[in-house]
């Protein structure tokens, strides 16, 4: 017999850093369940924590950088692992671009275009369209 779960939805962050017409992803370590995987950085809310304060936090965490967050951007939903998540993306400034890669192999700046053709998440994949639909609709100018 299937069990109903009570777990409540949780969330997950993602910080969108642009530059010109770039924008920021990073490469996952292997050994993950997304492991190789391109995304944008960001993470899962803590309890006490705004969606801000953790994205600040994952930022730090993951890179050793500081950000500054600006508006959110999208939002959307997934599933991993038979959890539900509800994806807040917000636009970033980097204090600085001085990376310390903890959990990443690489980051780089990615033409809109090319985000299209990189192995990334679900999730992930949901941003490009959500950028891709701003650009065309013109609020991502």
């Amino acid at each position: 017999m299937k069990q109903q779960s009570n777990q409540t939805v949780k969330i997950s962050t993602a910080g969108i850093a642009r530059r010109n017409e770039k924008f920021l992803v990073a490469l996952r370590k292997p050994g993950t369940s997304i492991g190789e995987s391109w995304e944008f950085p960001g993470g899962k809310k803590e309890h006490s924590e705004t969606s801000q304060q953790a994205l600040k936090r994952e930022f730090r965490e993951e890179f050793s950088i500081d950000i500054m967050v600006g508006d959110l951007i999208c939002t959307d939903t997934f599933v991993n692992r038979d959890q539900e998540y509800e994806l807040e993306v917000f636009s970033v400034r980097l204090i600085s671009d001085a990376f310390v890669l903890r959990e990443h192999q690489e980051v780089k700046w990615v033409s809109l275009y090319d985000l299209k053709h990189l192995p990334m998440a679900g999730s992930d994949k949901k941003i490009v369209y959500c950028l891709e639909r701003m650009y065309l609709s013109g609020d991502l100018g």
